[in-house]
């Protein structure tokens, strides 16, 4: 049984339609990736699993129980915890208050608390009581995984997190990826960068417009497989 998968997930935002029949799954200790261009539906897909937009009850599973009603704080206290495109730090908040955030509404103790992620992100450590407005934009995406992980979640859920940011940046942050999976979370990376999402994932999906239209191993896709998945054949 999966740890977490879709069914027939679709999604709508007043009258347009962002997903059509949406169908992934993500075992245990594995980390899937999911490609796109922009526009592709890959946001509205982890704010349906995240609970920030509603569908039918089975078209989420979560360890085999239908939760594609709850509300996303119920999806968080279960184990299911998002990085959100764009951050979203609370700016008045210092490092350390951010990342404490992340343990509302989570009873279960595990791996992370502050001092591990201090030990993952060791930059945050020595900016504990900085706000989060005096932070470059990679300190602020290791505050947005620490405070998702503080909730120690089975699915961290990444959305972009590589979006805007410098390439030795970027290679700090999915440096990190090994031991979030040691310390026992699955993951979903969304992310545009195809080398760095095959570089991480156990099996990729592409999307175009709202439709998973490939999905495999890194290994078993060539560049031209993936291209017409990403844009379409005859692009």
């Amino acid at each position: 049984m999966s740890l977490l998968s879709t069914q027939n997930l679709t999604a709508h935002y007043g009258d347009f339609q962002a997903l059509f029949g949406v169908d992934i799954e993500l075992g245990e200790a594995e980390t899937i990736a999911i490609i796109g261009a922009n526009g592709a539906g890959k946001t509205t897909l982890m704010r349906s699993i995240a609970g920030v937009l509603r569908n039918e009850p089975k078209a989420v599973l979560y360890d085999g129980i239908p939760i594609g009603t709850q509300p996303a704080d119920e999806i968080m206290s279960q184990g299911v915890a998002m990085v959100p495109e764009g951050r979203k730090i609370f700016p008045s908040l210092s490092v350390e208050e951010n990342l404490l955030i992340g343990t509302y509404g989570r009873k279960i103790k595990g791996h992370w608390t502050l001092d591990t992620v201090y030990e993952l992100f060791p930059i945050l450590g020595e900016r504990r009581n900085t706000p989060g407005t005096a932070l470059s934009g990679g300190q602020q995406q290791m505050v947005a995984i620490g405070r998702a992980l503080m909730s120690n979640p089975r699915v961290l859920l990444c959305d972009e997190i590589s979006l805007g940011l410098a390439p030795v940046v970027i290679k700090d942050i999915y440096q990190a990826i090994p031991q979030i999976k040691t310390a026992g979370a699955s993951l979903i990376v969304v992310e545009q960068d195809i080398a760095q999402a095959m570089a991480v994932a156990d099996r990729v999906y592409c999307m175009m417009e709202g439709r998973i239209t490939l999905t495999g191993t890194p290994d078993s896709l060539s560049r031209d497989d993936i291209h017409d998945a990403y844009f379409g054949a005859g692009h």
